[in-house]
């Protein structure tokens, strides 16, 4: 080999491990999870954080998401679907608490977490009250679950909306939300008539999405 070529040879893979070392060194990019529930993002950012949850690394935008994350994980990975809803209680405007199953009673119904104050709630409601009516015939329910502290303003809101379909406040030591690790609302969740959850949206939701999953699941 020539002395020209070994210099060449030589720059060559200095320059390779220049760039090597500079991707190595570069943030790597992701969809911060805490971001997706809160605002639906959808693009990848720069991870400026981390944490390890069930030997899974997950990224984050900033300290403050990794922060929301540690304090609460199970509202921010991907959910197991199909799974069992779990036991709740909710209460009637009349303030009498009741069981979720019991609301239910084997039907598909598809609950709908809401506050008067979230205004992507409110603007759902007409298209929530007319899936509730489309398949009220096949058994199919949309059911209302408010977050509200202030129930008699919940319940004065919803009587002025005329709802077709059943509203609860959430109730309990261990509120409905806490138990299906709501953190963000708009917060949907599609139950089957067996008991199981089959498909959810938090924070962001797709209407559209929605009345297919809906449509697909009533038939």
């Amino acid at each position: 080999m020539s002395q020209r070529t070994s210099i060449l040879l030589s720059s060559l893979l200095l320059v390779l491990l220049a760039v090597s070392g500079y991707a190595a060194a570069a943030p790597q990019k992701g969809i911060c999870p805490v971001c997706k529930v809160h605002e639906g993002e959808t693009k990848p950012e720069p991870v400026k954080a981390s944490s390890i949850y069930k030997g899974q690394t997950y990224g984050f935008c900033s300290e403050k998401c990794k922060k929301a994350f540690d304090e609460y994980p199970e509202a921010y990975i991907p959910p197991v679907l199909p799974r069992p809803v779990p036991a709740f209680t909710v209460k009637t405007f009349d303030g009498k608490e009741v069981p979720f199953q019991s609301v239910a009673a084997g039907k598909p119904v598809l609950v709908d977490f809401w506050a008067t104050w979230c205004a992507p709630c409110v603007s759902a409601m007409p298209e929530l009250q007319k899936l509730h009516r489309q398949h009220a015939s096949k058994g199919f329910s949309v059911v209302g679950i408010s977050i509200d502290e202030e129930h008699e303003k919940a319940k004065r809101f919803a009587e002025k909306k005329k709802l077709a379909y059943p509203v609860f406040l959430d109730a309990g030591e261990t509120p409905a939300w806490s138990t299906l690790h709501v953190r963000s609302i708009p917060a949907v969740f599609l139950i089957d008539s067996r008991g199981q959850i089959v498909q959810q949206w938090l924070g962001k939701v797709d209407l559209k999405e929605v009345q297919q999953a809906v449509a697909k699941l009533v038939g």
